[in-house]
């Protein structure tokens, strides 16, 4: 397997641009990532596309915006983790050397898309669906089982939020740009019972791309050498799914599988970037992730490792939460984030000494399976 190297990186602003199609927003990111790599675009080999909701040749739609045509292009959907599924995907062709450049592009329209201000519905086959459970009520489950095993407040609850609405309004790009109180979040909309309006993520209108090559391509346009050591995908499984609500044992299977390719372990980790639409899950991702021991979340995040000049800043950026979550864009974007942090180019919201870092995104629920069901980890190195 071949180095896969970080070329460049590029985002729209996030936010909700009704005027704004997803091919505009996409257009806008890749050719962020074009001119950050310095590169001329005719230079790329294979193209994905990333994109939730009303998806169809989307990358090609894009890239013929760049004057890119005649190469390898597809599109992907999986869920929220569309993006993510799409940069493993790049990340695969160059480590087998299939090709030496490519671009991955996650891009979504949600204000304007079918779901605009609905629910997911669900299949019909989908029973657990049928009977009212939603994301939101699922991670209000998960945050009960905070509680009740943990020892979790409410307050607790609303921490993640707290500190990536601080974040956020240290980054150019977040939809919100506003601290908040854990009273300000308590005292907002209850959704599903202890979850409330401000512990989730807006729908968003946002873009982000990435762009992957060999090592040999990378010494000749950069000094700045991150690579992506490893990448790791992961299905939901049959195994006791919903007995362990806050364990989220295939998230762990990812990240196991991910730290082992690159050959590093989570003690290793300086910043983490993850999908935290609802602020209680990224408390349980901590322990996916490895980041502390089982049944240790809460007094891990007390602690204040997670906070952006903590052991472990995790979601530097404001997350989901600050940023918005435009559902096809959000897997490309962690990426391009780790890679920020790592090249020291984050400006207000860098983190110190940020050698490795990891990118997480998951998604999707359904009934019968122990989620996540579309679940990634790349972990990146300086």
């Amino acid at each position: 397997m071949r180095k896969v190297m970080v070329l460049g990186i590029g985002q729209s602003s996030f936010g909700k641009f009704p005027d704004k199609t997803a091919t505009e927003l996409g257009t806008v990111a890749a050719k962020a990532a074009v001119h950050d790599a310095g590169i001329d675009p005719r230079m790329l080999q294979v193209a994905y596309g990333a994109r939730a909701v009303d998806g169809s040749t989307t990358v090609q739609d894009i890239l013929k915006n760049l004057g890119v045509t005649e190469i390898e292009m597809n599109n992907i959907e999986n869920a929220c983790g569309s993006g993510i599924s799409a940069a493993n995907l790049l990340w695969r062709d160059i480590a087998t050397g299939s090709y030496d450049i490519g671009i991955v592009v996650g891009t979504e329209a949600m204000t304007t898309s079918s779901l605009a201000g609905k629910l997911l519905a669900p299949n019909k086959d989908d029973l657990d669906g049928q009977l009212g459970i939603t994301m939101p009520s699922y991670f209000a489950l998960i945050a009960r089982r905070l509680m009740a095993d943990y020892g979790a407040t409410a307050e607790d609850l609303t921490y993640p939020s707290v500190k990536n609405h601080r974040n956020g309004c240290l980054n150019q790009y977040s939809m919100y740009k506003k601290e908040l109180s854990a009273q300000e979040i308590l005292e907002s909309k209850m959704i599903a019972d202890p979850i409330t309006l401000l512990q989730c993520c807006p729908s968003t209108d946002g873009a982000a791309a990435l762009i992957l090559c060999s090592e040999a391509v990378a010494r000749k346009y950069t000094s700045q050498m991150i690579q992506i050591r490893s990448s790791a995908m992961i299905s939901g499984s049959f195994d006791e799914p919903g007995r362990d609500l806050v364990g989220f044992k295939m998230l762990g299977v990812a990240a196991n599988k991910a730290y082992e390719m690159a050959g590093l372990g989570p003690e290793d980790v300086n910043v983490v970037e993850l999908h935290d639409a609802f602020s209680p899950e990224e408390i349980w991702a901590y322990e996916g992730l490895g980041l502390c021991r089982k049944g240790e979340a809460i007094s891990f995040m007390r602690s204040g490792a997670v906070d952006i000049n903590g052991r472990i800043p995790v979601n530097p950026s404001g997350g989901l939460l600050a940023l918005g979550h435009p559902l096809g864009a959000s897997g490309v974007r962690v990426v391009c984030e780790i890679a920020l942090q790592l090249r020291g180019d984050a400006g207000a919201h860098q983190v110190a000494k940020a050698n490795v870092g990891v990118a997480e995104m998951i998604g999707g629920y359904l009934e019968g399976l122990c989620p996540p069901i579309a679940g990634g980890v790349q972990i990146l190195t300086r």
